[in-house]
């Protein structure tokens, strides 16, 4: 689906009503950091570059968050299950935590393409809850790593238990097609500091270059194969190659024979080949470098994003991150040319993101859409004026108004969008309902789940 905002768009909002706005189906990969439920206060110091940059990562329930997890029960019986067992296990503050992630999640889990792919940065504090609602959204079976990343070394404190000093990264597909670049799955060496088994490996050395090989097989296990069979350097063997090919190997000083009679080998050079396997526990990558910093709390190092972005993305790709903060994943998907859309409450965020792509780009790049609107979806077709479903809602809904749930006659009840319009919602018959005048009235634009909290606090509805 084509997606209905431009290449580098910078929201400032809520991105839980900005993502409702957005084309199903129209980005590449997501990735998120977002607040981790750490109960601590950050703030930027004063006189970086991110001063004014705050916020308050502590929960706790409210009718705002009771009306979410009245969403999340109504769209997914299994997930209202696991927040409700987290909140019973955990306290009250895990709870309303995890609801305010569960419905934006599954706003993300509706904007990935098939081929698309999904990585949450947490920590400890809330990964194995995180990880039971994205097996709920996404399905257990599309998960595919639980990256550990090492921020830094351990520090030695005086406590009853081991310091933190990772954070992880869970990622999903958003189906069997989802992209990945088994290219970017391999770490260069670093021909300067290599471990024992790869020097073991690699335990030859040239002449004049310094270059690193080791000496491979060129026979053929398949004996039955009379095309690739002849006599080479005196040697009668079924051979990997033609001769042709063969030849020019041995011309370019590829192929060797150690001594008359022995069986020719292939040179394969280290600083050649793919490199190190990467696996899931990271630690390669170091926190942001003093060039890098902004003073942002929480920043992550553009070196973590590139390698993300490079495994679950092609260039020309979409990537959006609806927790931008800083817009390090912004600007490390400029930098790597995947098109980027990104989301956050601070106003600051679009400064940021501005100011580092000066510095990547030049002093005069401007090509940054700042927006503080509600993007409004193309991807439903035409829709009909939403007060033509009124007899369709009248019976559907049994003449009950779907607020205080009293019998009301045709002409008394309203339309009202259950997600308002300013907030990203549609006028398709799935987001409409019937009101009576008074519940019309108090609900106002917020939510349906926020009416009925309101309607059960004043004794109107059980």
């Amino acid at each position: 689906m084509t997606a209905n905002w431009r290449n580098r768009t910078l929201w400032t909002g809520d991105n839980l009503d900005i993502m409702r706005g957005m084309n199903g189906e129209s980005v590449d990969l997501i990735y998120l950091d977002p607040p981790f439920n750490s109960n601590r206060d950050y703030a930027a110091p004063i006189g970086s570059e991110a001063a004014g940059a705050a916020f308050k990562d502590t929960w706790t329930l409210s009718d705002v968050d009771e009306a979410w997890h009245g969403e999340v029960a109504d769209r997914q019986p299994a997930l209202y299950s696991i927040i409700d067992a987290a909140g019973m296990a955990h306290g009250l503050g895990m709870k309303s935590y995890l609801i305010m992630m569960a419905v934006r999640l599954l706003e993300m889990q509706r904007l990935l393409k098939p081929t698309g792919s999904i990585y949450l940065h947490c920590d400890p504090t809330a990964s194995h809850y995180l990880k039971m609602l994205m097996d709920s959204i996404f399905g257990a079976g599309r998960f595919r790593n639980e990256v550990v990343w090492e921020r830094a070394g351990p520090k030695s404190l005086a406590s009853r238990r081991l310091p933190r000093n990772h954070d992880l990264i869970l990622s999903y597909e958003a189906s069997d097609k989802a992209f990945w670049n088994e290219r970017a799955a391999f770490v260069p060496y670093d021909m300067a500091a290599l471990d024992a088994k790869t020097m073991q490996q690699y335990s030859h050395v040239e002449e004049g270059t310094r270059r690193r090989y080791q000496l491979d097989n060129l026979v053929n296990p398949n004996k039955d194969r009379p095309n690739l069979t002849y006599e080479f350097l005196g040697v009668h063997r079924v051979w990997r190659w033609t001769r042709e090919r063969m030849e020019a190997a041995y011309a370019e000083g590829r192929v060797v024979q150690t001594a008359p009679g022995n069986v020719p080998r292939l040179k394969r050079y280290l600083d050649e080949q793919r490199g190190r396997p990467l696996g899931s526990v990271w630690t390669d990558v170091a926190i942001s470098t003093n060039k890098e910093m902004t003073g942002y709390p929480t920043q992550k190092p553009l070196d973590l994003l590139d390698r993300v972005i490079q495994l679950a993305s092609n260039e020309g790709d979409t990537v959006l991150d609806p927790f931008c903060g800083c817009a390090t994943a912004l600007v490390a998907a400029d930098r790597l040319n995947r098109e980027w859309a990104g989301i956050d409450l601070s106003p600051l965020a679009a400064r940021l993101v501005l100011k580092r792509l000066r510095e990547d780009r030049g002093p005069l790049f401007d090509d940054v859409h700042h927006r503080e609107d509600v993007p409004v979806r193309t991807d439903l077709g035409e829709l009909p004026n939403y007060r033509t479903h009124k007899h369709t809602l009248y019976g559907r809904q049994e003449g009950i108004c779907a607020g205080c749930q009293v019998l009301f006659p045709f002409r008394n009840m309203t339309v009202d969008h259950i997600v308002a319009r300013s907030r990203g919602g549609q006028d398709h018959i799935e987001n409409l309902q019937l009101l009576c005048g008074a519940c019309n009235s108090m609900k106002g634009a917020e939510s349906q789940e926020y009416l009925v909290a309101r309607l059960k606090a004043e004794g109107i509805r059980s």
